[in-house]
């Protein structure tokens, strides 16, 4: 007998290596999921400005980044929507990413349609492609709800990213002025909120204000994303970092002892080591 419904992962066309250089960008959900790829040694890149939510946030952040003289280069994005709610300024028209506490009679809220949604969504996969035409995209929906819309209204805001998300990657008809014909060849979507929501259906699974993924369910979102994305190599990459990783985050009684002082020793030439061996490992 199954007593739960377990979400099917696709297995994408790539594999994400050891140490790779990947983007986070998106909402507090992006922030805990890349957290745990910058402890695993990741050469990541969090929310370089600030946590985003919505496709158009997303867009401006990735705009700024490769803005700066040296544009980054990454192998891996993984943008995670939160809404498609979005404020725009009334003196302006223009989508801000962060009202800066400033009063909320400047800004008129909307959402946006679905259209609109894989437009933008679109962009920002232009200009990831236009410095990478090689990076491999993934799309994520956070699972977090957003109870000032009301829940009924919340479900609506992920549905019209789901749908965005889903137009963008399998049928991309009426996108933008001059559209890619087919698939976008190197995205894909990973089910994250599907996994929250359809498999770990018990508040076990969330922290106390009810409506976060506790840390337990995003241990495990992160495992069932390896598992389709992760290849072998990365996974002999991560068995071997992690008694080294236990080394180096443990907090000893006597730090100043011999015994502790000859653990170190040994853990440093496994890091001189695995650095030898993964040439893209750093501490």
């Amino acid at each position: 007998m199954e007593f739960r419904t377990i979400v099917d992962v696709p297995k994408p066309n790539f594999q994400i290596a050891p140490c790779e250089r990947m983007l986070f960008v998106g909402s507090c959900f992006a922030d805990r999921m890349g957290k745990r790829f910058t402890d695993e040694k990741f050469r990541t890149v969090v929310n370089p400005f600030g946590v985003m939510y919505n496709p158009v946030s997303i867009r401006h952040t990735i705009e700024r980044l490769f803005a700066e003289a040296e544009k980054p280069v990454f192998d891996t994005a993984i943008l995670t929507l939160g809404t498609n709610h979005v404020y725009v300024e009334k003196s302006t028209g223009e989508v801000v990413d962060n009202c800066q506490k400033r009063p909320a009679n400047l800004f008129d809220e909307r959402e946006l349609t679905v259209e609109e949604c894989a437009n933008e969504l679109y962009r920002s996969c232009q200009l990831l492609m236009n410095v990478n035409p090689l990076i491999h995209i993934v799309f994520t929906v956070s699972p977090i709800r957003y109870a000032k819309y009301g829940y009924h209204g919340s479900q609506l805001s992920k549905a019209t990213l789901l749908l965005a998300i889903d137009k963008l990657i399998n049928a991309q008809t009426g996108l933008m002025a001059s559209p890619l014909s087919g698939r976008l060849e190197g995205a894909s979507y990973f089910p994250a909120y599907e996994i929250v929501n359809d498999e770990l259906r018990d508040y076990r699974f969330y922290a106390a204000d009810m409506l976060h993924p506790s840390d337990q369910a995003v241990a495990y979102i992160y495992e069932r994303f390896a598992k389709a994305y992760f290849s072998e190599e990365t996974f002999q990459f991560l068995k071997e970092w992690k008694p080294i990783a236990d080394v180096l985050n443990h907090k000893p009684f006597h730090p100043e002892s011999d015994e502790y002082r000859v653990l170190i020793n040994k853990t440093m030439l496994k890091v001189a080591a695995l650095s030898k061996k993964y040439p893209n490992f750093a501490l």
